[in-house]
């Protein structure tokens, strides 16, 4: 994780999911820029249709927007998540789990 010190709001986090794993349903307040580094995975936005992700793919994500990222079912994934948290500190405000009838296994 990289938090660079005031006036910076920029944050970075190189996060890996085990084969399976998701995040909840969340958004950012300046929008998120995802960077897969290694595996499959899969991101969602509220309203849309699952997406795979490959290595090399970036994905922006719109500020406000609930959406929800993660590992395919059956590979790992690792990626870049760079966001700008707001004013306030914050980088996300986090909704509900994805369960398993919203996650494609």
């Amino acid at each position: 994780m990289a938090v660079p010190g005031a006036p910076s709001r920029l944050r970075a986090h190189s996060v890996r999911f085990a084969a399976g794993a998701r995040t909840c349903w969340h958004r950012h307040p300046h929008g998120q820029v995802l960077h897969v580094t290694d595996g499959v995975g899969l991101v969602q936005r509220e309203g849309g249709p699952v997406e795979e992700i490959r290595v090399g793919d970036t994905v922006w994500i719109e500020p406000d927007e609930w959406h929800w990222h993660g590992a395919s079912p059956h590979t790992a994934m690792t990626h870049l998540a760079v966001q700008e948290a707001g004013d306030d500190g914050v980088e996300a405000g986090r909704g509900p789990l994805v369960g398993d009838a919203e996650y494609p296994a």
